[in-house]
């Protein structure tokens, strides 16, 4: 399965790898798709970067005593470890006495100096280009289809046979063939909207491919509670008439709540 075609799925896997409840081989198997496609990426980067934000809406806690103890007592042993190290350094040293024991003491406090500045700059580097990573993959995401409504079609025998989805972001009704049935070379599908009290409305004319998109407007779907496909003479026939030849498959047209 291609994830980019389910956007509703992908971002439901996204959602449950940033939360930690994908776990075993599905986990595996999406780490594996994430690096192989990058609006898989994306989503996967844009929930990690939810998750991580919601960790500021919690209240602070106060560390306990033996918290704080442990912490003292590491940066004592390190301190006491690198004066016995600075001491042992003057010690081997020919001459120069204090002096040179004073450039030690500089030099080392020097490179700790010029270690930390390196670190900041490292970081705030690596976070920018973080942030424009995110960036990127999230404006790649977002040109992802939005469906906001779902049909399927059916036959007599109640047989699902047209999938119809509508994406209001870029205007398309898209309609995958899940049934075997195929039209005659002389003869052509043809989709109607079936608006309550109203005559049915012409949506497009199908092609013979198993996958196609027809240009859409939100009116055109608005308060439309059902689709239906007729069989009709190659090329379709005009709106205002409706349909001539038999209604082969028919079904609710469903507005997505989330």
């Amino acid at each position: 399965m291609k994830l980019t075609q389910h956007p509703e799925l992908l971002d439901r896997l996204a959602s449950a790898y940033a939360i930690g409840t994908l776990r075993g081989g599905a986990r595996r198997r999406f780490e594996t798709l994430a690096r192989e496609q990058a609006p898989v990426r994306a989503a996967a980067l844009v929930w990690q970067s939810r998750v991580a934000s919601m960790t500021e809406l919690q209240t602070s806690a106060e560390p306990s005593p033996a918290v704080w103890t442990r912490i003292h007592n590491l940066i004592v042993a390190e301190r006491e470890q690198t004066a016995m190290a600075a001491a042992r350094s003057a010690k081997a040293a020919p001459s120069g006495g204090w002096f040179r024991s004073l450039a030690l003491w500089r030099g080392a406090a020097g490179a700790g100096a010029l270690a930390t500045v390196l670190a900041v700059v490292t970081a705030v580097g690596l976070r920018d280009d973080l942030g424009a990573q995110i960036g990127e993959l999230q404006a790649a995401l977002s040109a992802q289809p939005q469906i906001e409504y779902v049909a399927v079609l059916n036959d007599e025998q109640a047989s699902a046979s047209m999938l119809v989805t509508f994406d209001p972001k870029n205007k398309k009704l898209t309609l995958q063939r899940v049934g075997g049935y195929q039209e005659a070379s002389d003869k052509s599908l043809q989709l109607w909207a079936l608006p309550p009290g109203a005559a049915p409305r012409s949506l497009g004319v199908l092609s013979q491919e198993k996958l196609l998109q027809l240009a859409a407007d939100q009116r055109d779907v608005n308060e439309v509670p059902a689709l239906a496909i007729s069989l009709e003479p190659k090329g379709g026939v005009p709106s205002e008439t409706g349909p001539t030849g038999p209604v082969l498959f028919k079904g609710a047209l469903i507005q997505k709540m989330l």
